[in-house]
């Protein structure tokens, strides 16, 4: 147990998580500002984009590069610093780090050494779509984004089924129409909410039905980064049904083979989960 005190003295330095605007640049905090001017350095998952930010608030703190493709590297670096008692701010693109963006490891790592990590408030671009979207807010899923594999992507979103609360998506532009009619073969025709460009000239909230969202996406030209909002499910689950249930057995064994296993091995486990006679299998696999 470890009972973090974050304005207390320490011997190492500390780590700042700062969200910043996900559109509009007049959403940064004062305090994100100075917190920023403030720290020895400040790593930003693309340096060149955050220059545009620092620039804009005469921020002359130096950038380093921390994303996806370099985070162990470049987190081993960061650990260094703090422990040295440098101070580190952590900045994603847009909004809140760790969330859809980097993040989680270096936070994990620094609490791993008794390193505090002290977030701020600010811009979440999943929570400012819900609050807006008209769907009920006293609970919520945040699901972030979905497989882009479509046997991953139908996987997910079966598991999703039973959740009773609106269920809180991110896609990009050019994957939404397949996304939708992911969700409407699995979810069904549910209300749905869709926003693009938050906070932005040309923010954008369309809401109805999946089917509606579908015809929109199949009519429109389709700019932007994308909050999807889902409402929660009405029906019950069966307790017994399980997340391949919308797959077909040809589905389900190749979803196995997929991950590695011999196709005899894959129709062997399908047969079992499904609790069917594995000519029954082989015959859907092989043969249909």
């Amino acid at each position: 147990m470890w009972s973090q005190q974050s304005y207390k003295e320490t011997e190492t330095g500390k780590l700042y998580l700062v969200p910043t605007p996900i559109g509009n640049l007049n959403d940064m905090t004062f305090r994100a500002i100075q917190t920023l001017k403030d720290a020895d350095l400040i790593a930003a998952e693309d340096t060149r984009q955050s220059k545009k930010l620092t620039n804009h608030f005469e921020i002359e703190t130096k950038l380093i590069s921390y994303h996806e493709h370099n985070k162990e590297s470049s987190g081993f670096k960061l650990l260094e610093r703090l422990r040295e008692g440098q101070t580190i701010a952590l900045i994603s693109d847009a909004g809140m780090p760790a969330i859809s963006d980097p993040g989680y490891e270096i936070v994990s790592s620094c609490l791993a050494e008794n390193i505090p990590v002290i977030p701020l408030p600010g811009a979440n671009a999943a929570i400012t779509a819900l609050v807006a979207s008209g769907l009920p807010t006293q609970h919520f899923y945040y699901y972030g984004f979905l497989s882009r594999q479509k046997k991953e992507r139908k996987k997910e979103l079966s598991q999703l089924r039973s959740i009773p609360s609106p269920i809180m998506f991110y896609e990009a532009p050019h994957r939404l129409k397949e996304m939708m009619k992911a969700i409407l073969e699995v979810l069904g025709n549910r209300e749905i909410v869709i926003a693009r460009e938050l906070t932005k000239r040309y923010e954008e909230f369309i809401r109805g039905t999946v089917e509606e969202v579908l015809v929109w996406c199949e009519q429109s030209e389709i700019r932007g980064e994308f909050c999807v909002v889902v409402d929660g499910g009405t029906e019950e689950v069966s307790s017994e049904e399980q997340w391949w249930t919308n797959f077909s057995l040809q589905e389900h064994v190749e979803h196995y083979v997929n991950e590695g296993m011999k196709s005899k091995d894959a129709i062997k486990q399908v047969a079992l989960e499904r609790e069917l006679p594995k000519r029954d299998v082989y015959q859907a696999y092989h043969v249909e």
